[in-house]
């Protein structure tokens, strides 16, 4: 009886000790959509409810780190990522083993005309150098990165163009610049007198607080302007300006609701979610 009871002790050891390298996580919720003016898929004026439900599996053993995420509201859930990462002193391996499927419908807002491969194994070696990290990977791109004086700037040289970014805490204001192939983008965000304000270079601004134990948020969308179909994207049609002012509370059951209208289509969207 004892080496039984002994047996047992070690195989339950080796079960905490092998659950605990595994991590669980997911969200779910349910959307009821009025569909304003927009009418639905039909134009018909007809309601839609929707649901949603994720899954991610995260393992670790050591410097190895395995991903794995399904989508599961479906008849036949589906994998949506798959990605594995290791570390033997400065060099990182990581390999990407599932290739998204892409929407390539023309809905007018720029998808891929076909589907690319991103699937591969990237290499990189991070080699510091006083403040400094520089990295190499295996399609040739070469990036510095750093902090100094609490600002954090990382450029990474590449055939497809250059892309800077900095960031920084300034004065109470987060901000955030990137420069991509000469194009600059950047967003700012503060809080005054408890409103969480964002603006970004595109004109789109948020500004969140709280609301009586709710959390209102008000967000202003710029207008979408028009850009050509290229030989690997179709067209983006234009969008008028257009608001939503969205209203969410955490419940003590551990879900949240949240009601959501948009000035783009008249619609208001009720949701309860959970997440874990």
């Amino acid at each position: 009886m004892k080496k039984l009871i002994a047996l047992f002790a070690v195989s339950a050891m080796a079960s905490t000790s092998a659950i605990a390298g595994i991590a669980l996580s997911g969200a779910a919720s349910v959307s009821y959509d009025d569909n304003g003016s927009a009418g639905g898929a039909a134009s018909d004026g007809a309601s839609a409810t929707t649901y949603d439900a994720d899954i991610t599996l995260v393992g670790t053993a050591g410097a190895t780190t395995f991903t794995y995420s399904m989508d599961v509201d479906r008849v036949n859930p589906a994998t949506t990522a798959a990605d594995m990462t290791s570390t033997i002193g400065p060099v990182t391996i990581a390999a990407d083993m599932f290739d998204v499927n892409e929407s390539n419908t023309d809905t007018g807002a720029g998808n891929p005309i076909a589907d690319s491969d991103d699937t591969g194994v990237t290499i990189s070696l991070d080699a510091p150098i006083g403040d400094a990290t520089i990295g190499l990977d295996n399609s040739g791109n070469v990036t510095v990165s750093g902090t100094w004086s609490g600002v954090t700037v990382s450029h990474t040289s590449k055939k497809a163009g250059d892309t800077t970014t900095a960031s920084a805490a300034i004065a109470g204001m987060d901000v955030a610049v990137t420069n991509k192939a000469g194009a600059t983008t950047w967003t700012m965000g503060t809080t005054v007198s408890g409103v969480a304000l964002t603006l970004a270079s595109s004109k789109k601004i948020t500004a969140a607080f709280g609301l009586t134990g709710n959390t209102m948020t008000v967000t202003h969308n710029p207008e979408r302007a028009v850009v050509a179909a290229t030989a690997t994207t179709h067209d983006i049609t234009l969008r008028k300006a257009y608001s939503t002012v969205a209203v969410s509370r955490d419940l003590t059951s551990g879900a949240a609701l949240s009601a959501t209208y948009s000035s783009l289509d008249d619609s208001l969207t009720l949701k309860a979610s959970v997440a874990f």
